[in-house]
């Protein structure tokens, strides 16, 4: 069974544990997940089964755009409502104030991601490591801030729409804000609302050609050196520069590399659902 579609992670369980949900309820034993989310967070995460499973590397899944709520003068290790050590009552702030810290985070930053995140650490999650108390240490990072829009803002809480570039952390960001603003902050809640054109449709099977980021290439030569897997001559596609290519059929897609002169399969004969 091939299949792509997005579901809706709910809180306080983990990508993996929802993968495992995911494969029950579908007659399937071969299934993955992109853009893990953290334990705390919720919302759009892509699912793949049985060879589209293969496709991850292939779609673009950026911008990734989120809603998050801070909670003002909460302070929390782990940058969410769990571990809050500190609750300060503090006067509301001026929005305007916080409109030009915002848009001054806008573009490329630098920061530390959270030691509570699914980050992978010698084959265990950050947050795992975390929680039982184990020291390391998380090398800098850059995101990208295209866009934040404040949605409403009733003191103490904060609520803003983002999008931002792959590999970004919301509870980073806010945590740099909440440092430009001269407070503590955490998040009390994150919600994942779309990867580029992904977002949730009750688990709606999606086509993979719609979301496959490669250019595409035509075959000249028969079909059936494709079906069979036979080694392919660059000068029998219509593009013959170096680079990564679709090949659409009408009943599969196959996803070849140009280089030197030389053609190379990536992806053979995936079945259209």
């Amino acid at each position: 069974m091939n299949a792509l579609f997005v579901v809706n992670k709910p809180i306080a369980i983990s990508s993996n544990h929802f993968l495992n949900r995911i494969k029950r309820k579908y007659p399937t034993k071969k299934a993955g997940f992109s853009g893990t989310l953290d334990p705390f967070a919720s919302g759009c995460l892509i699912i793949a089964l049985g060879n589209y499973t293969k496709l991850f590397n292939y779609i673009s899944k950026s911008p990734k755009i989120y809603e998050a709520t801070m909670w003002i003068g909460a302070k929390s290790e782990s940058g969410d409502n769990e571990n809050i050590s500190e609750i300060e009552i503090l006067n509301p702030l001026d929005l305007k104030t916080i409109e030009l810290a915002k848009n001054s985070l806008l573009g490329k930053i630098s920061y530390t991601p959270p030691k509570f995140s699914a980050k992978n650490i010698d084959g265990t999650r950050a947050y795992k490591l975390a929680r039982a108390g184990v020291e390391f240490e998380l090398k800098k990072e850059e995101m990208e801030i295209f866009s934040c829009e404040i949605m409403h803002y009733r003191h103490p809480f904060l609520t803003f729409k983002i999008s931002v570039d792959e590999g970004s952390y919301i509870r980073s960001y806010a945590q740099i804000l909440a440092k430009k603003l001269g407070v503590n902050a955490t998040l009390s809640s994150l919600k994942r609302l779309s990867e580029g054109k992904f977002k949730f449709e009750n688990e709606k099977f999606l086509n993979p050609l719609d979301f496959i980021d490669l250019k595409t290439n035509e075959y000249l030569g028969d079909l059936k050196d494709i079906e069979s897997g036979k080694k392919l001559e660059y000068t029998s596609f219509k593009k013959c520069e170096d680079g990564i290519y679709l090949i659409k059929f009408d009943k599969f897609f196959s996803i070849i590399e140009i280089k030197d002169q030389t053609v190379s399969y990536r992806l053979n004969k995936v079945e259209l659902c």
